[in-house]
């Protein structure tokens, strides 16, 4: 598997308990992790590349080209590192043909194997939507994102990549000026971007099993009308999100 993470030094600690979960729960699989990261010491790589060897997988520093972002709108105190992975295809080698992309402050509690090789089709990319904010955020981004048609909001912390049709589709100019015309309106801007742009040619994929909101636990408890228990999440569940302030 190939798996891609992208952050600022400040998700250091989280990243490294995202990714001993990952490690042990996969034995044998080697992954290769490519990381995107601004503000890393050299002891910092140090210690993911000690964390990676421990288990086998190989540590792929991303090499970002300044040029890359010539221009590129910034918002607020969102820093170029919000397009990383929008981007990512044409920052990582040409071999490969997929990539899952993961947030820091996952907690992976199953085997990702199935979501990977997951048969994409024509679609850029997989992603979960979070039912339990989607009669909220639904509406209201239909408003707020110019162009957006897609029913739900699709949550950027998991994507599966599709990255020969990622490099053939997805452009950095049509990017930064979607922010440029939207800035006003954009509250979380790579996802923003990721849904008002790219929402109808993403897979969904079940937000239970892939991309479950940590925070939500009683929402899904009352609506699933108590089937979601702890135990159903610790049997089905592979990827919890801890989308608020704390983290693992």
């Amino acid at each position: 598997m190939n798996i891609l993470v992208t952050l600022d030094r400040n998700y250091l600690a989280p990243l490294c308990v995202m990714l001993t979960s990952l490690l042990l729960g996969h034995p044998g699989e080697q992954p290769d992790i490519y990381v995107a990261a601004d503000g890393f010491t050299d002891a910092d790589w140090a210690k993911l590349r000690a964390l990676c060897a421990r288990f086998g997988a190989g540590l792929r520093p991303v090499s970002i080209d300044p040029s890359w972002f010539e221009g590129a709108p910034t918002i607020r105190y969102y820093s170029r590192a919000m397009y990383y992975r929008l981007l990512a295809a044409q920052m990582l080698p040409d071999t490969l043909d997929r990539i899952l992309y993961l947030d820091p402050d996952l907690l992976i509690t199953g085997s990702l194997r199935p979501l990977y090789d997951t048969d994409m089709g024509g679609s850029l990319y997989a992603a979960a939507i979070h039912s339990m904010l989607s009669n909220f955020t639904g509406p209201v981004n239909r408003i707020r994102l110019s162009a957006y048609e897609t029913e739900g909001y699709y949550n950027s912390g998991v994507l599966l990549m599709n990255l020969p049709l990622i490099r053939r589709d997805v452009h950095a100019q049509e990017i930064f000026s979607y922010v440029r015309e939207n800035r006003a309106r954009l509250v979380l801007p790579d996802q923003d971007i990721l849904n008002g742009l790219y929402g109808e040619r993403i897979l969904p994929v079940d937000e239970y099993r892939w991309n479950y909101d940590a925070r939500r636990y009683s929402q899904y408890l009352m609506a699933s009308q108590g089937v979601m228990d702890m135990d159903w999440v610790m049997a089905n569940t592979s990827i919890l999100h801890f989308c608020g302030k704390r983290k693992p």
